[in-house]
């Protein structure tokens, strides 16, 4: 009894410790971002003038779009092909599948570093000039397995007898996965969407390889600022990348709670 609890006592300090770690950085980098002294050791004052200072500039601005830009498309190609390529995995039998899947985790447990720089030799050995569009394409490479990897236990889950008993009373293969199989996997698609639009939005290693010159997104132009100096408007550009990504943490949870509720209730119906 005794043991049981200093093992729970320890098991929740463990825990506290951890979090506290992890989020008091973050939460640090908040504070500093409403401090009206630029001293990291004196408080100023409460102001939101680093908000302004970042909107007004121009460098940040066109990186932030260039982020948002890149991270939605890189996310929304990536969902529709890693659907595709997971729907025909599904379909593999069991060697080929098993032999495909572990290549898919290749990019994942890759380094990035690696896989940076080999996009980068590939994109200069084919003659593509570094930019935007190589940056996409990166981002599209790297956020493909996630999207595979969140669609697939899902469509283990549905029910191929299902499938065929629609094409049996007259839908055609197209209608009967949008009308059955579809709404079965749809919350492993929006999972996926999700999850590769916060990776493009994280990263920074392939995108500092493969971006060019006269372009950058928020990571990289973050890095090259923090090497001229700390600016306050940076915590403020930090804080609205945290406080984005929650966000979308917390509506991706409302939103698969709510889909997998309205799926159990139509199950039972």
């Amino acid at each position: 009894m005794i043991y049981s609890k200093i093992r729970k006592v320890l098991g929740d300090f463990y825990l506290v410790f951890i979090l506290i770690f992890l989020y008091a950085p973050i939460a640090t980098l908040m504070i500093l971002s409403f401090n009206a002294s630029k001293s990291r050791n004196r408080w100023g004052g409460f102001t939101f003038d680093w908000y302004g200072e970042l909107f007004k500039s121009a460098t940040i601005m066109s990186a932030f779009r260039n982020t948002l830009v890149i991270a939605f498309l890189s996310a929304l190609i990536a969902t529709l092909i890693g659907t595709v390529a997971a729907i025909g995995i599904n379909n593999m039998r069991k060697v080929p599948k098993t032999v495909v899947m572990a290549v898919n985790n290749i990019p994942m447990l890759n380094a990035d570093i690696v896989t940076g720089i080999s996009l980068m030799l590939g994109f200069i050995a084919f003659g593509i000039s570094l930019g935007f569009k190589t940056i996409l394409i990166s981002h599209i490479t790297f956020n493909i397995p996630y999207v595979i990897l969140s669609v697939m236990p899902k469509l283990k889950q549905t029910e191929r007898v299902t499938y065929e008993a629609a094409l049996d009373l007259g839908a055609t293969p197209i209608m009967a996965f949008f009308k059955v199989v579809f709404p079965d996997i749809f919350p492993g698609v929006i999972s996926g969407f999700l999850l590769a639009f916060t990776m493009s939005l994280d990263d920074f290693i392939i995108t500092h390889f493969t971006k060019g010159a006269g372009i950058n997104t928020i990571s990289t132009l973050v890095y090259s600022e923090v090497r001229r100096g700390i600016k306050p408007s940076l915590y403020a550009l930090s804080t609205i990348i945290f406080a984005t990504v929650l966000i979308l943490l917390i509506v991706s949870n409302i939103a698969q709670n709510k889909i997998k509720k309205k799926y159990i209730e139509d199950k039972r119906k």
